[in-house]
């Protein structure tokens, strides 16, 4: 795949080959999502394989415009280049969400990024589909410009679990809340966190539960609390012992407000495993939610509520299935 951090139409990244393309923030890659690409993915067929390429921004728009209060993260770039890879995109324009792009009007995005820029045959788009400053561009100007322009309009019906109709937002929700068979309902795969083991202030080894901390890239985080979790090592480092398999672990996601942190982190305890996992790439996946973070008078306090939590952690994972 394809990736390219220029805006489509300027210099030197003006495409000639026609192209299938679809738009969105695309965070978490949910079942939406994955219905807007697999529909990419037939017209591309049908056109003789051409392209299919995804025009996606970062930071997100709302963390522009909401600064003080940005949307939670479900998942890094990293995350979601991978699972658009996995998807089957041919390009990704990861566009840099700046002042400037918000300024451009529905019909100069359209004409300087999608016709200009991408020489796109066909859009695929939702049925809320807004775009262009003030959401002033919506699926029916899309459709006015197509024949004006020579590219069609394709739009794809919202995807529903139950009677809700899924979202990035609805998701972000439900993972607030630990709400984990619903959010695995609706991204279609479980809730996963990546990230590298960094060095620590190796407290919880002092305290009898050492833990192999990530920092936390996708700012702010869509989860905050303690959880029962699985996790594993995505690499192996020349002669370090890893973690091969799926084990089972809790972890926590916070500033640790009990031993003064201030920076956001996920710490995870593997259980029965000592061994070292610094500079490794671990992947977590989120079972179930135990509890929010707190403040603790002490470290005596903090230490009997983590042998509340590895107790319940365990109980909670011996009744559950271990991922694949």
């Amino acid at each position: 795949m394809q990736i390219i951090r220029k805006r489509p139409g300027e210099p030197s990244t003006t495409q000639s080959v026609p192209s299938v393309v679809t738009i969105g923030n695309f965070d978490g890659m949910h079942l939406g999502h994955q219905a807007l690409i697999q529909r990419c993915r037939e017209i591309a067929a049908g056109c003789g394989s051409v392209p299919v390429s995804v025009v996606s921004f970062e930071p997100l728009p709302q963390a522009l415009f909401r600064p003080h209060d940005p949307p939670a993260r479900m998942s890094t770039v990293y995350q979601k280049l991978a699972q658009l890879q996995a998807a089957g995109v041919d390009q990704v324009w990861l566009m840099k969400f700046d002042t400037a792009l918000s300024r451009l009007s529905a019909r100069e995005f359209v004409t300087q990024v999608l016709v200009d820029g991408l020489a796109a045959s066909h859009v695929v788009v939702g049925i809320d589909f807004r775009f262009g400053h003030g959401r002033e561009g919506d699926v029916e100007l899309l459709q006015t410009m197509g024949p004006e322009l020579g590219f069609c309009v394709d739009i794809v019906p919202a995807v529903f679990l139950g009677d809700e109709r899924i979202s990035s937002s609805v998701i972000r929700r439900a993972l607030a809340t630990g709400q984990f068979d619903r959010t695995t309902a609706m991204l279609g795969r479980p809730f996963r966190m990546e990230g590298h083991v960094v060095m620590g202030r190796q407290l919880g080894r002092k305290l009898g539960y050492p833990t192999a901390n990530l920092r936390i890239r996708a700012r702010p985080s869509a989860l905050q609390g303690i959880f029962a979790v699985y996790a594993r090592s995505l690499d192996l480092l020349g002669d370090k012992t890893g973690v091969g398999s799926w084990m089972p672990c809790f972890s926590s996601i916070g500033i640790r407000p009990t031993i003064g942190g201030t920076e956001p982190l996920l710490e995870v305890h593997f259980f029965d495993f000592d061994g070292d996992l610094y500079g490794q790439r671990l992947v977590v996946e989120f079972v179930a939610k135990l509890r929010d973070e707190v403040h603790f008078a002490g470290l005596d306090e903090l230490v009997a509520q983590m042998r509340r939590d590895e107790t319940e952690a365990r109980k909670i994972l011996m009744e559950s299935e271990r991922p694949a």
